[in-house]
Formats: C-alpha cells, sequence, structure tokens
C-alpha cells in the first residue's frame, strides 16, 4: 500500500473533570490527500459524532460525511462535496427531512467546520506565517452553526479570526512536541481559544476554551510523524 496511517486520541478536560474524548485515524495518501475519521464524545451534552473528510494537499476540503445523535437519538446524517466556489450536500436531517443544497461562496472555502476538535487545528493550516501578531481572516463552510455541532448536518457559512504567535515546545500526555500557536479571535476581535499543533502532520496537542472552561489535550498516538 502507497498511503500512510496514523491514530489519535484527544481528551476533553474540564475545569471540573472529564468532559468527553476523541478518535481519530487520518490516511495520507501519496498525491497528499489526507482523509480523516473522527468519533467524538461529549459527555455533558450527550452528544455523539462520526465525521470522516478529506482534505487536499492544501489542506483544503474535497468531500465529508458527517451523523450526529444526542443522547443516542438520530439527529441527521450528510454527504458534502467540494468543487470549486460551490459546496453541495445530500442528507436527512430529523427537522429537515431529505435535504439536497447548493451554495456558491465568493470564492473557495478555507476549510469545513465538522466539528471535530482534531480539525480545529485544520482551518489555519494556510495562515500567513510571515506576519505574526496580526490578525487574520478566513472564509469556512460549516455543517453546524452550533458550537458543539449538535444540529442535522447542513451547509452553513463561518468567518474565521486567527493571529499567529510563532512556535512553542507543548507538553502534553502523548509527549513533547515543537507546535505553531495560534490564537482564535472572536467577532469583537477578542482572544477566544489558543490552539497549539504539531508542524507535519496538524495534530492538535493543546487547545484552551476558557468560554467552556475546558483544555483538549493529545493523550496518546500510533503512527504519527508529527
Amino acid at each position: 500500500m502507497q498511503h500512510r496511517t496514523y491514530s489519535y486520541k484527544i481528551q476533553y478536560l474540564g475545569d471540573a473533570g472529564e468532559r468527553g474524548r476523541e478518535w481519530c485515524t487520518v490516511t495520507v495518501h501519496r498525491n497528499g490527500d489526507r482523509t480523516i475519521r473522527a468519533l467524538c464524545e461529549m459527555d455533558d451534552s450527550q452528544v455523539l459524532r462520526d465525521v470522516t473528510s478529506t482534505v487536499d494537499k492544501d489542506w483544503r476540503p474535497k468531500d465529508a460525511f458527517v451523523r450526529v445523535s444526542v443522547m443516542d437519538s438520530f439527529l441527521g446524517s450528510t454527504w458534502f462535496r467540494f468543487a470549486d466556489n460551490r459546496v453541495e450536500c445530500e442528507g436527512f436531517t430529523v427537522n429537515e427531512g431529505r435535504i439536497t443544497q447548493s451554495v456558491t461562496f465568493d470564492s473557495p472555502p478555507n476549510s469545513f467546520i465538522t466539528h471535530p476538535v482534531a480539525c480545529d487545528v485544520w482551518h489555519f493550516a494556510n495562515i500567513d506565517r510571515a506576519i505574526p501578531g496580526v490578525v487574520q481572516e478566513f472564509t469556512s463552510a460549516n455543517c453546524s452553526p452550533l458550537a458543539n455541532g449538535a444540529s442535522g448536518p447542513m451547509i452553513g457559512t463561518s468567518r474565521h479570526r486567527f493571529r499567529y504567535n510563532g512556535t512553542e515546545t507543548i507538553e502534553s500526555p502523548a509527549g513533547t512536541y515543537e507546535c505553531e500557536h495560534v490564537t482564535y479571535l472572536d467577532r469583537e476581535g477578542n482572544d477566544r481559544m489558543d490552539a497549539w499543533c504539531t508542524l507535519n502532520d496538524r495534530l492538535l496537542v493543546k487547545m484552551r476554551f476558557d468560554v467552556l472552561s475546558t483544555t483538549y489535550l493529545l493523550q496518546e498516538t500510533d503512527g504519527t510523524s508529527g
């Protein structure tokens, strides 16, 4: 086989204890395409999410499948495809029934928010690292407007604001890694979330989200190159 595969686990640690966890397996093909398969469990909100999502060598979205349930009740499952400026999907949600959408963006979306925290560090893969400290903005598609993604998957639009902070050495239960550090900002320009990921495979090593009083940590890995 000409591809390589690696796996890892991320733990969701609230200030009062564990809030959830996420298992990820990623396949990288010779042409640079990368597919993640993520299983996300959120204990407090009882959200269970299955995501299979593919990006190209430049970390831009190609296609995805998202299935969501809450308290063991099905909310929806949808397949998405990206073609230039257009995003289309076919799916079924409890609230909308069978859905078919095609949405045209002003430019190709920079990323696709499918809501695994592992992919939160993929959204800024193309940030300009030559201008640290400067706020940069990107347009992304999303499958849910909710912070926890707990709605029937459909096409939406998000606007990201990032600030690149350089590289740092970060410790996690899985080990010590050289990471790039990026800060997410809210619409008012306030710091919202800090994320650290490895430089090659973009593994989320640490993320801190004060709004939810939660820290996300890389718990274990298998077959990663960093």
